[in-house]
């Protein structure tokens, strides 16, 4: 039992690290909107094509997205459908960081 509670921690660690760098986060952002191809995605996250396929090579690696070949294009998607609500939950812990800091330092500043 032990052993297979840390092969599934070391399995969701592999996830949370694929997806904790700000430019996959963008691409993730990018793909709450449907699937889209690198040269796109290279527009939104702001980067060349190089740094952007490395990226989705983690993503897919880790399989938060899978690739399918259209026509010359690969376009890129999330393989669980659960990836956007996750986002939002985490963006739900930012505000909530966010207001209970704010509150902190109004009780902390004279």
């Amino acid at each position: 039992m032990e052993q297979a509670r840390r092969r599934r921690a070391t399995e969701r660690a592999k996830v949370f690290k694929a997806m904790g760098h700000p430019s996959r986060m963008l691409i993730l952002e990018a793909l709450v909107d449907g699937p889209k191809n690198v040269g796109e995605l290279t527009e939104l996250v702001g980067s060349d094509i190089s740094t952007v396929s490395k990226h989705l090579t983690v993503l897919k690696g880790a399989g938060v997205v899978l690739d399918e070949c259209r026509g010359r294009s690969v376009y890129y998607r999330f393989n669980c459908d659960c990836i956007p609500s996750f986002m939002n939950c985490v963006d739900e812990l930012i505000r909530y960081k966010a207001g209970h800091l704010s509150s902190v330092s109004d009780s902390i500043v004279p």
